[in-house]
Protein backbone atom coordinates (compact mmCIF):
# COMPACT_ATOMS: atom_id res chain seq x y z
CA UNK A 1 0.00 0.00 0.00
CA UNK A 2 1.40 3.31 -0.71
CA UNK A 3 3.03 5.84 1.46
CA UNK A 4 0.07 8.67 2.64
CA UNK A 5 1.77 12.06 2.64
CA UNK A 6 0.49 14.04 5.34
CA UNK A 7 0.60 17.37 5.71
CA UNK A 8 0.56 19.41 8.86
CA UNK A 9 -0.98 22.82 8.98
CA UNK A 10 0.75 24.79 11.89
CA UNK A 11 -1.00 28.29 10.81
CA UNK A 12 -4.43 29.25 10.85
CA UNK A 13 -5.92 30.05 7.48
CA UNK A 14 -7.06 33.70 9.32
CA UNK A 15 -3.87 34.30 10.16
CA UNK A 16 -3.31 36.86 8.04
CA UNK A 17 -6.79 38.58 8.19
CA UNK A 18 -6.16 38.42 12.16
CA UNK A 19 -3.02 40.22 11.70
CA UNK A 20 -4.37 43.36 9.75
CA UNK A 21 -7.47 43.55 11.95
CA UNK A 22 -5.16 44.22 14.87
CA UNK A 23 -3.20 46.64 12.80
CA UNK A 24 -6.91 48.64 11.78
CA UNK A 25 -7.76 48.22 15.57
CA UNK A 26 -4.20 49.94 16.80
CA UNK A 27 -4.73 52.61 13.66
CA UNK A 28 -8.52 53.36 14.88
CA UNK A 29 -7.39 53.59 18.60
CA UNK A 30 -4.92 56.39 17.90
CA UNK A 31 -7.41 58.47 15.43
CA UNK A 32 -9.90 58.18 18.37
CA UNK A 33 -12.25 56.14 16.30
CA UNK A 34 -14.43 53.58 17.68
CA UNK A 35 -15.87 50.93 15.18
CA UNK A 36 -19.06 48.79 16.02
CA UNK A 37 -19.56 45.79 13.54
CA UNK A 38 -23.18 44.92 13.77
CA UNK A 39 -24.47 41.55 12.40
CA UNK A 40 -27.65 39.09 12.58
CA UNK A 41 -29.69 37.41 9.78
CA UNK A 42 -31.81 39.25 7.52
CA UNK A 43 -35.08 41.01 8.69
CA UNK A 44 -33.99 40.58 12.51
CA UNK A 45 -34.29 44.51 12.41
CA UNK A 46 -30.87 46.02 12.10
CA UNK A 47 -31.34 49.07 9.68
CA UNK A 48 -34.57 49.85 11.95
CA UNK A 49 -32.62 49.56 14.96
CA UNK A 50 -29.80 51.70 14.07
CA UNK A 51 -31.60 54.40 12.87
CA UNK A 52 -32.66 54.66 16.25
CA UNK A 53 -29.11 54.19 17.50
CA UNK A 54 -28.17 57.39 16.05
CA UNK A 55 -31.68 59.42 16.75
CA UNK A 56 -30.39 58.76 20.44
CA UNK A 57 -26.84 59.38 19.72
CA UNK A 58 -26.40 61.92 17.35
CA UNK A 59 -26.17 64.55 19.85
CA UNK A 60 -23.50 62.90 21.82
CA UNK A 61 -20.99 61.66 18.55
CA UNK A 62 -20.59 62.51 15.27
CA UNK A 63 -21.89 59.26 13.65
CA UNK A 64 -20.69 57.39 10.03
CA UNK A 65 -21.72 54.33 8.86
CA UNK A 66 -21.16 51.44 6.69
CA UNK A 67 -23.86 49.42 5.15
CA UNK A 68 -22.66 45.99 3.44
CA UNK A 69 -24.49 43.94 1.16
CA UNK A 70 -23.83 42.09 -1.77
CA UNK A 71 -25.85 44.23 -4.07
CA UNK A 72 -28.28 47.62 -3.96
CA UNK A 73 -28.15 50.65 -1.63
CA UNK A 74 -31.36 50.51 0.07
CA UNK A 75 -29.78 50.40 3.61
CA UNK A 76 -27.65 53.07 2.31
CA UNK A 77 -30.65 55.58 1.31
CA UNK A 78 -32.54 55.15 4.51
CA UNK A 79 -29.90 55.42 7.21
CA UNK A 80 -28.85 58.62 5.28
CA UNK A 81 -32.08 60.02 6.09
CA UNK A 82 -31.00 60.04 9.77
CA UNK A 83 -28.29 62.61 8.98
CA UNK A 84 -25.53 59.69 9.96
CA UNK A 85 -22.96 59.87 7.25
CA UNK A 86 -23.17 56.79 4.98
CA UNK A 87 -21.72 54.66 2.42
CA UNK A 88 -22.77 51.61 0.80
CA UNK A 89 -20.19 48.69 0.14
CA UNK A 90 -20.91 46.09 -2.06
CA UNK A 91 -18.83 42.53 -1.34
CA UNK A 92 -19.31 41.11 -4.81
CA UNK A 93 -21.43 38.25 -4.20
CA UNK A 94 -19.26 37.49 -0.73
CA UNK A 95 -21.11 36.74 2.16
CA UNK A 96 -18.72 38.77 4.45
CA UNK A 97 -16.38 41.41 4.93
CA UNK A 98 -13.05 40.34 6.68
CA UNK A 99 -10.01 43.59 7.71
CA UNK A 100 -9.28 44.66 4.25
CA UNK A 101 -12.65 45.43 3.23
CA UNK A 102 -13.29 47.17 6.28
CA UNK A 103 -9.94 49.24 6.08
CA UNK A 104 -11.23 50.08 1.94
CA UNK A 105 -14.77 51.11 3.62
CA UNK A 106 -13.41 53.27 6.10
CA UNK A 107 -11.09 55.07 3.84
CA UNK A 108 -14.49 55.77 1.66
CA UNK A 109 -16.09 56.96 4.58
CA UNK A 110 -13.27 59.08 5.40
CA UNK A 111 -13.28 58.77 9.44
CA UNK A 112 -11.48 62.37 9.95
CA UNK A 113 -14.76 63.65 11.28
CA UNK A 114 -16.35 60.68 12.64
CA UNK A 115 -16.29 59.50 16.19
CA UNK A 116 -18.10 56.08 16.21
CA UNK A 117 -18.54 54.00 12.67
CA UNK A 118 -20.88 51.50 13.02
CA UNK A 119 -20.16 48.82 10.18
CA UNK A 120 -23.56 46.64 9.43
CA UNK A 121 -22.34 43.56 8.14
CA UNK A 122 -23.95 41.31 5.75
CA UNK A 123 -27.28 39.60 7.03
CA UNK A 124 -25.95 36.28 7.92
CA UNK A 125 -25.28 34.19 10.84
CA UNK A 126 -22.29 31.94 9.60
CA UNK A 127 -19.50 33.97 7.89
CA UNK A 128 -19.61 37.36 9.24
CA UNK A 129 -19.19 35.45 12.60
CA UNK A 130 -15.65 34.27 11.23
CA UNK A 131 -13.72 36.96 9.88
CA UNK A 132 -12.11 39.51 12.46
CA UNK A 133 -12.98 43.15 10.58
CA UNK A 134 -10.67 44.68 12.86
CA UNK A 135 -13.37 46.56 15.21
CA UNK A 136 -13.37 47.06 18.65
CA UNK A 137 -16.74 45.39 19.60
CA UNK A 138 -19.04 42.81 18.29
CA UNK A 139 -22.68 43.13 18.26
CA UNK A 140 -25.72 41.15 17.06
CA UNK A 141 -29.26 41.28 17.03
CA UNK A 142 -31.76 38.27 17.66
CA UNK A 143 -35.53 38.57 16.73
CA UNK A 144 -38.04 37.07 18.64
CA UNK A 145 -39.44 35.78 15.34
CA UNK A 146 -36.19 34.05 14.96
CA UNK A 147 -36.35 31.56 17.74
CA UNK A 148 -34.55 30.70 21.26
CA UNK A 149 -32.44 28.23 20.24
CA UNK A 150 -30.05 30.04 18.19
CA UNK A 151 -27.34 30.08 19.94
CA UNK A 152 -27.63 26.50 20.01
CA UNK A 153 -27.53 26.54 16.19
CA UNK A 154 -24.80 29.46 15.50
CA UNK A 155 -22.24 28.91 18.22
CA UNK A 156 -19.49 31.05 16.67
CA UNK A 157 -21.60 34.02 16.19
CA UNK A 158 -22.81 34.15 19.72
CA UNK A 159 -19.39 33.15 20.79
CA UNK A 160 -17.53 36.28 19.54
CA UNK A 161 -20.36 39.06 20.37
CA UNK A 162 -19.59 41.29 23.32
CA UNK A 163 -23.10 42.32 23.05
CA UNK A 164 -26.75 40.62 22.01
CA UNK A 165 -29.63 42.71 21.27
CA UNK A 166 -33.09 40.47 21.14
CA UNK A 167 -35.41 42.87 19.17
CA UNK A 168 -38.86 42.57 18.32
CA UNK A 169 -39.96 41.67 22.28
CA UNK A 170 -43.22 43.48 21.50
CA UNK A 171 -44.33 40.12 19.62
CA UNK A 172 -43.14 37.95 22.39
CA UNK A 173 -46.97 36.71 23.15
CA UNK A 174 -47.11 36.21 19.53
CA UNK A 175 -44.17 33.46 19.88
CA UNK A 176 -43.06 30.42 21.74
CA UNK A 177 -39.67 32.36 22.36
CA UNK A 178 -38.40 31.66 26.18
CA UNK A 179 -36.43 34.79 26.98
CA UNK A 180 -34.67 33.00 29.88
CA UNK A 181 -33.78 29.85 28.10
CA UNK A 182 -32.19 32.25 25.41
CA UNK A 183 -30.31 33.85 28.35
CA UNK A 184 -29.16 31.04 29.34
CA UNK A 185 -28.44 29.82 25.64
CA UNK A 186 -26.16 32.77 24.85
CA UNK A 187 -24.02 32.28 28.02
CA UNK A 188 -23.44 29.04 27.77
CA UNK A 189 -21.49 30.41 24.22
CA UNK A 190 -19.90 33.49 25.93
CA UNK A 191 -20.35 34.29 30.07
CA UNK A 192 -19.69 37.66 29.49
CA UNK A 193 -21.99 38.54 26.82
CA UNK A 194 -24.19 41.70 27.97
CA UNK A 195 -28.12 40.77 26.58
CA UNK A 196 -30.44 43.99 26.10
CA UNK A 197 -33.69 43.00 24.84
CA UNK A 198 -35.12 46.04 23.11
CA UNK A 199 -38.01 46.59 20.69
CA UNK A 200 -36.07 48.93 17.15
CA UNK A 201 -40.04 50.09 16.54
CA UNK A 202 -41.51 51.25 19.64
CA UNK A 203 -37.89 52.22 20.97
CA UNK A 204 -38.23 50.24 24.17
CA UNK A 205 -34.92 49.39 25.47
CA UNK A 206 -32.80 51.53 23.01
CA UNK A 207 -31.81 53.85 26.02
CA UNK A 208 -29.81 50.89 27.52
CA UNK A 209 -28.46 49.87 24.41
CA UNK A 210 -27.51 53.40 23.81
CA UNK A 211 -25.84 53.94 26.82
CA UNK A 212 -23.78 50.97 26.61
CA UNK A 213 -22.51 51.81 23.34
CA UNK A 214 -21.52 55.67 24.24
CA UNK A 215 -19.74 54.72 27.51
CA UNK A 216 -17.68 51.97 25.31
CA UNK A 217 -17.20 54.61 22.51
CA UNK A 218 -15.59 57.01 25.09
CA UNK A 219 -13.96 54.74 26.80
CA UNK A 220 -12.08 54.22 24.00
CA UNK A 221 -11.06 57.44 23.44
CA UNK A 222 -9.27 57.28 26.75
Amino acid sequence: MREVRILEIKQSVFADNDRQAQSLRKELKEKGVFLLNLMSSPGSGKTTTLMRTIERLKDSLRIGVMEADIDSDVDARTISESGAKVIQLHTGGMCHLDAQMTRQGLEGLETDDVELVILENVGNLVCPAEFDTGAVKNAMILSVPEGDDKPLKYPLMFSVCDVVLINKIDVLPYFDFDMEKCREYIHMRNPKTKIIPLCAKTGEGIEEWADWLLEEAENWKK
